[in-house]
Formats: structure tokens, C-alpha cells, sequence
């Protein structure tokens, strides 16, 4: 009678078993290896639509705001100072920016002498910007559209504590920016000589729109 050897089932069990880890250890692998390469391409995918927004501060003393009113009987220019601004940047395309000027600051270049001192007091009264209770303005970009060297801005004007949406066509030059924006200051509670306000004006009339030539270097 043969006796078989109780050590070969125990053999047997073990190489089963061996067996058996050998391939859940191996799918475990495959697991972590296909894990890897999600976590990797999902990690190339978030990279390649992150953006690099810069701030671009522009230069306060190289930059210029020239201002132009108009009336029936004429018209006015002079100066008004950028307080301070920036534009966000990520490479070439505007992203936001902000610009701050500051009202107190204006000035008028084409009159001299006391009519000089009489109109820039005026356009510091109440009659028109009230630069004690408001001696800045804000320039808010929201959004800018890339064309060339141009871009189509749209953002937010805040004069007297009134916000109104703006849009226009800025023009880069190297590190220049340049544009000419055109403001209704009807919509901002500027209402001396204003025919939307008042009747019978005649040759009194001061027109609502007005221009800023701007040029801002960076």
C-alpha cells in the first residue's frame, strides 16, 4: 500500500497560492502604472491651460491724458494726470486692467492768464467734476479682444460715483498704448451748459460728449 505524502497537497496549496498573488500583485501594477499615466495626462492637460497673467504697470510719468470740450461758440483742451494703473497681461493679450486719474489735476493749455484760472476752477467745481468730493476717476477693464496690433476693449468708467460701460479701440506701439475715448458726460451727472438738462441755451450750449487722447507707456 502506497502512502502518499501529505506534504504534496501542501505543496500544491502553496504554489496555488503563490500563483494566484504572483497575478494579483501583477493587475495591482497594471492598476497603478494605467493611474500614473491619468494623473500625468490630466497634470499636462491643467498645465497647458494655465495662463501666466502678469501685471504691467504703466509709467506715470511717461504717460498723457489730453482732454478736448467743445461748445457752440468753440472748444477747450488741456491736461489731466494718471494717478497710477496697470494692465493684466498674459503674453500679448490683455487680460484686465485698472487706471486711476486724478481730477484734481486738470488743466486748461490753449487759454492764459486769469480766463486760464477761471476755467480750471470751474472744472473744478460742482458745476462740473466736484474734484473735492471726487478727486479720482476710474478705468476698469473687463475684457479685450486681440486683432493684430489692436485691441477691441470693453470695461467700466466711474466718474462722481457713477459707473457707465465703456468700449474702444486700443492701439499698441512697442511699449505704448494709445487710444482716443469719447465720454458723454451727461451720463455722469455733469449737467453745466448741457442741452439734455437744460432748455434755451443758444450759443451757450456746451456739448455732452468730450475726448481724452490717452497714451500710456509700460
Amino acid at each position: 500500500m502506497k502512502i502518499q505524502n501529505p506534504f504534496n497537497n501542501l505543496d500544491q496549496g502553496l504554489k496555488k497560492l503563490n500563483s494566484a498573488s504572483k497575478k494579483a500583485f501583477n493587475l495591482l501594477n497594471r492598476d497603478n502604472r494605467v493611474k500614473s499615466v491619468l494623473i500625468l495626462a490630466v497634470g499636462v492637460a491643467a498645465a497647458s491651460f494655465t495662463t501666466k497673467t502678469i501685471m504691467e504697470k504703466v509709467s506715470v510719468k511717461s504717460s498723457s491724458i489730453t482732454w478736448i470740450g467743445k461748445k457752440v461758440t468753440g472748444k477747450h483742451m488741456g491736461t489731466i494726470d494718471l494717478k497710477e494703473g496697470h494692465f493684466e497681461m498674459d503674453g500679448e493679450n490683455i487680460t484686465g486692467g485698472e487706471f486711476v486719474i486724478d481730477m484734481t489735476s486738470i488743466t486748461c493749455t490753449d487759454l492764459e492768464g486769469d480766463s486760464k484760472g477761471q476755467l480750471e476752477g470751474h472744472l473744478k467745481s460742482d458745476d462740473f467734476f466736484g474734484v473735492e468730493n471726487f478727486p479720482t476717476a476710474k478705468l476698469v477693464i473687463t475684457k479685450a479682444v486681440k486683432d493684430g496690433n489692436s485691441y477691441t476693449v470693453t470695461g467700466h468708467l466711474t466718474i462722481k460715483e457713477t459707473t457707465e460701460p465703456v468700449t474702444f479701440e486700443l492701439e499698441k506701439a512697442g511699449d505704448n498704448f494709445t487710444t482716443t475715448l469719447t465720454i458723454d458726460r451727461s451720463k455722469y451727472n455733469v449737467r453745466y451748459g448741457s442741452g439734455s438738462f437744460f432748455d434755451n441755451l443758444g450759443d451757450k450750449t456746451i456739448y455732452d460728449d468730450f475726448t481724452l487722447d490717452i497714451n500710456l507707456s509700460i
